[in-house]
């Protein structure tokens, strides 16, 4: 049986799934999601009970090793003037490209920052993934301006098969 949904949207995001087409497993067994939304693809995928292949993560929203003031001072700027805030979130996510992701802006809500800000990846629920056949995809922004590639890398690399993207015009 397949899964209900094979994609999840990062923040202030929709349908923007078409930027990773090139690294994209699109089958009935392979659930993936980009920065917010691969938060929400492991969720799905942990909770169900449906057969899932392969899980691919694109730039992993991977704040656990920022301290509190950081999460704070994004909420604020947030609050101040999200439409900034997201804007600014935009231009950063397709640094060094100049791909131009604005036709995908849909306005993320405070919630959803605060849940990518303080979303703790559980080692457990990655092993359990792994130990169920799970093969776990985490693909990683060589120049990220978002996360810290360097330390998703060695968080993710005891579960997952990692990639860095680093060629201009791509996403990551």
């Amino acid at each position: 049986m397949k899964i209900s949904k094979d994609y999840f949207s990062g923040f202030c995001l929709e349908n923007e799934s078409e930027l990773f087409e090139e690294y994209r497993v699109i089958n009935d067994f392979t659930v993936s999601g980009f920065s917010y939304g691969a938060i929400k693809a492991f969720e799905e995928v942990i909770s169900s009970e449906q057969r899932v292949d392969t899980l691919q993560l694109f730039s992993p929203a991977f704040f656990q090793t920022q301290d509190k003031k950081f999460k704070r001072m994004q909420l604020m700027f947030f609050k101040k003037d999200s439409k900034a805030y997201c804007n600014n979130f935009l231009e950063n996510i397709s640094h060094p490209s100049s791909i131009n992701t604005n036709k995908y802006f849909n306005q993320g809500s405070y919630e959803q920052l605060e849940e990518l800000l303080t979303y703790e990846w559980d080692e457990e629920k990655l092993q359990t993934l792994v130990d169920k056949g799970v093969k776990i995809e985490v693909f990683l922004g060589q120049e990220d301006k978002i996360i810290d590639s360097k330390k998703a890398n060695d968080f993710f690399v005891k579960f997952a098969t990692v990639y860095y993207i680093k060629e201009k015009g791509h996403i990551l």
